[in-house]
């Protein structure tokens, strides 16, 4: 009896490509293939790197809390571009967002400035196009545009003022009152400028997503968690008209003013109305007091994409690198220098 005839070998099809899930919301991907890395390790290579290359590192205060810990500067956008302009520091690593380290290679074009994930952008910055910009300065001969820092370079480059949360109400008072203005992008902070100022502005309809999100009802939690707890509101954020509108003499704080007010209250505790790393750089400055983010859920997906494994990295390849065109390096530089030279 004959044996019975064995199936051939299945051959491999060679136009056969595995199945890719979609990708994940930016940040948020779960799935981890290689072992955690040894934080002691990577502090280690970054201080030994940080030295080699003549490195400073600015983190923003919505930096996750090791990367806060090995920066040489924490603060607020304002505050970063001043440390970005005095440094004399050969490499800037910039722990933030896209438009951050634009600003910090307007202010050095000679040095290497890094932005360890080109992933992290803004959903704010993306709001307004420079396209936008000029649509509206032809449309109002003669008028001014004031944008917030959280904007591209190309976008400063049309603007003939840039400011942040901590200057903007500082900025507008000092603007002639006989002109138009235009106040890009961020709706929140127009309306907390305009409350201040008194003054009428053409007002850019954009939103960061973080603080839009932020709901009175996440505010009002809290407060009843925590009953005696001061109320830090950022002016970004979406909740703030309707807070105003029921806590008469409520005040809105940039994040450095924020920082400020803790230290000189007489609260003991805080409910911080921001992205919750602000929560990180009021407990290092202010260890005595304590501070509860409005909501675990008020955090930017972006802010987050730096991590100390990537800023390992950056410093070791000195990439990747953030340049800006000479040209519009240098028509955003006025709006930028108009800003530091503000409160």
């Amino acid at each position: 009896m004959s044996e019975l005839a064995q199936p051939a070998a299945a051959q491999p099809d060679p136009n056969y490509h595995p199945a890719v899930p979609p990708a994940q919301l930016p940040g948020r991907d779960l799935l981890q293939l290689e072992p955690l890395p040894d934080d002691a390790a990577l502090l280690a290579d970054i201080e030994q790197l940080r030295r080699e290359r003549g490195a400073v590192i600015l983190a923003h205060n919505y930096q996750r809390p090791e990367v806060q810990q090995v920066a040489d500067f924490v603060g607020d956008s304002l505050g970063l571009s001043r440390q970005a302009a005095r440094t004399d520091a050969a490499v800037i690593v910039f722990a933030g967002v896209h438009f951050m380290a634009e600003t910090a290679a307007i202010l050095n074009p000679d040095k290497v400035v890094l932005l360890p994930d080109l992933r992290a952008g803004c959903s704010l910055a993306d709001t307004v196009t420079a396209q936008g910009i000029q649509d509206w300065k032809a449309a109002h001969p003669g008028g001014l545009v004031v944008t917030y820092v959280n904007t591209t370079a190309d976008v400063k480059a049309e603007s003939d003022y840039c400011c942040t949360s901590g200057n903007a109400v500082e900025l507008v008072r000092s603007l002639p009152q006989d002109v138009p203005l235009l106040f890009a992008p961020d709706r929140f902070l127009a309306a907390h400028v305009m409350r201040q100022t008194g003054r009428e502005m053409d007002v850019w309809d954009g939103a960061c997503h973080v603080h839009e999100a932020i709901r009175p009802e996440d505010v009002a939690y809290q407060q009843a968690q925590h009953p005696g707890a001061e109320l830090l509101v950022h002016p970004e954020c979406g909740c703030s008209s309707k807070l105003l509108a029921h806590t008469p003499g409520l005040r809105l704080y940039s994040t450095e003013g924020m920082i400020h007010r803790a230290q000189a209250s007489e609260a003991e505790q805080f409910i911080v109305v921001t992205e919750t790393g602000m929560v990180t750089r009021l407990q290092n400055d202010v260890p005595h007091k304590q501070f509860i983010p409005v909501s675990r859920t008020a955090c930017c997906e972006y802010m987050k994409m730096i991590t100390l494994t990537n800023v390992r990295d950056s410093l070791r390849d000195l990439a990747p690198r953030v340049t800006v065109p000479e040209e519009v390096r240098r028509r955003a530089l006025v709006p930028i220098e108009r800003m530091l030279a503000i409160g």
